[in-house]
């Protein structure tokens, strides 16, 4: 009897020492994060917040062809752009950055206020539906000030510019593989700066 205790426990120790480490002894691949300021932003998140980068809110657009104003400006020679719409785009940049500044030091505050309650262990339900709901404000408002800067800066590029910049930005030929029904593919094609 003594046996099969023993062998019965030599059999499912292993597997609760298995659930409990994440397997194979390895570390949480949270192991090291416990000691940021703010735990759900890295210290690279909370400078591309307070620098008003785009911080991947702007894929949607990017990378379905709709340019932006910061990579625009980068590849202006390239393109070309017009000494009009260089102006123009440096504007809409200009408001984009002074917004998502102010709107990414919101969200560092409201993640640094959600930190800080759990670390004092003063979290309620109705107070954590707040602050999260006041963190998910803050990231959808910064998420409309990227893709609305793409927005604007599309409504004063030509079409050639925009796949121009697509192909500098390596996305291969969009739009230059949508030609219109109608065209003639290379005749379009070259209109449009993709050749």
């Amino acid at each position: 009897m003594r046996m099969l205790v023993t062998l019965a426990f030599l059999m499912f120790a292993p597997q609760s020492a298995h659930a409990q480490h994440g397997g194979h002894g390895q570390p949480s691949p949270y192991s090291g994060q416990e000691a940021r300021a703010i735990k759900s932003l890295s210290e690279a998140d909370i400078t591309e917040l307070r620098r008003g980068g785009g911080w991947g809110l702007a894929k949607a657009a990017e990378l379905n062809g709709v340019p932006g104003p910061a990579h625009l400006l980068e590849l202006k020679d390239d393109i070309p752009l017009s000494a009009d719409q260089i102006a123009a785009i440096e504007a809409i940049f200009r408001k984009m950055r002074k917004e998502s500044i102010e709107e990414g030091e919101r969200l560092i505050a409201r993640e640094r206020a959600l930190d800080a309650a759990f670390r004092a262990r003063k979290v309620t339900e109705d107070g954590l539906r707040r602050m999260l709901a006041d963190i998910e404000r803050s990231r959808s408002a910064l998420r409309y000030i990227h893709l609305s800067a793409h927005l604007d800066t599309i409504a004063i590029l030509a079409e050639r510019q925009v796949a121009r910049y697509n192909t500098l930005r390596g996305y291969g030929t969009i739009p230059c593989s949508n030609v219109p029904a109608g065209h003639d593919p290379a005749k379009w094609r070259k209109h449009n700066g993709c050749d």
